[in-house]
């Protein structure tokens, strides 16, 4: 959901995006009577012993606006340009600095939240909380002409953001000689918020993308989706909120699992033939790349000058060759059969 075809921010879609995994300060969830979520919570099993260990990561996208501005005065590169105030230049929606074109819009940092193993036996009917903060900052960037004169700044800004990030362990049953576990992992954002119902403020402290890795060490997770007979109706208990937890990595292993926003089966991939991200889906290459193809030259040029995720996406389209080009087409794959069917 970072940039969603046709990759342009004029595109309507792309004027209010940041739709998956977003978890909103909590007076701003309030405000709309909790349509916008201020948190996110997932539940899973896990079959293990005492000293079965658990390992949670946080990872989401924080929103950085982009201002592009011409200035007001002559600047050299010997200028602090953590000091340029926003009375230093006129806000501008594109501004031509050479062959280029740079815009206003919206970018993204990556945000990462590694919390201590927890052994679960020892924290049985406990709540774990691990607080967490990123901090307000503004970064200019001074565009360069042709000549190496100073033609405009691009400045970057980001809200401070806080959050906690709480784990429950509950013991449910033992199973076969094993103890069989409950884990809860619920996110929060607790960022202050005086802006009542003022979405686009809300996003400039919001968590995006938000999703979770989880490891377990002298243990298994159990599938949610596949669940042994004898755990069927546990499973179905689990109470997920704006996620759901599936099995990664080789499939088989049971070690690892992604709590995603979006829909995905255990032990998913991307397919080999794809040659890098479209943010769109994993499913679907050989569609957008011949969308992209097709984009008019304005199109594409709007597109260039969007971030540089979307003008390397361009220039990996425009020069990929027609062999691969062909691997995306007509790919055959067998299926995992249908046990019902079986």
């Amino acid at each position: 959901g970072y940039m969603l075809y046709p990759y342009r921010p004029s595109a309507i879609k792309n004027q209010q995006r940041w739709n998956f995994g977003a978890i909103y300060p909590q007076k701003f969830s309030e405000a709309q009577n909790g349509t916008d979520t201020c948190l996110m919570q997932t539940q899973c099993l896990v079959s293990g012993d005492e000293n079965t260990t658990l390992d949670v990561k946080v990872r989401f996208l924080q929103y950085m606006k982009r201002q592009v501005g011409k200035l007001n005065s002559d600047f050299s590169d010997k200028t602090d340009k953590n000091s340029i105030a926003d009375s230093d230049f006129q806000a501008v929606q594109f501004l031509e600095v050479g062959d280029k074109v740079f815009q206003t819009w919206q970018e993204a940092v990556e945000r990462e939240i590694d919390l201590p193993k927890l052994k679960l036996n020892k924290l049985i009917g406990q709540v774990q909380k691990q607080k967490f903060t990123f901090l307000v900052n503004q970064e200019p960037e001074f565009l360069h002409d042709e000549g190496n004169k100073i033609a405009g700044v691009i400045v970057r800004k980001q809200q401070t953001v806080e959050g906690e990030v709480e784990t429950r362990i509950e013991e449910i049953k033992s199973l076969n000689g094993k103890q069989l576990f409950k884990i809860t992992i619920r996110i929060l954002n607790q960022t202050p918020f005086e802006n009542g119902d003022d979405r686009d403020e809300a996003l400039m402290r919001a968590f995006v993308s938000t999703h979770k890795i989880l490891g377990i060490s002298d243990g298994e997770f159990v599938s949610l989706l596949e669940p042994p007979e004898e755990l069927s109706k546990i499973a179905a208990e689990c109470q997920n909120i704006g996620t759901f937890p599936v099995l990664v990595g080789e499939d088989g292993t049971r070690n690892r699992m992604l709590s995603s926003p979006i829909i995905l089966y255990d032990y998913p991939e991307i397919a080999p033939e794809s040659m890098g991200d479209f943010f769109d889906g994993t499913e679907i290459d050989e569609m957008l790349t011949l969308r992209i193809m097709t984009l008019t030259d304005v199109e594409k040029a709007e597109m260039r000058g969007a971030d540089e995720h979307t003008r390397k996406m361009l220039e990996r389209t425009e020069t990929m060759p027609v062999e691969q080009m062909m691997k995306m087409h007509g790919v055959v794959r067998a299926t995992r059969p249908n046990k019902e069917n079986e």
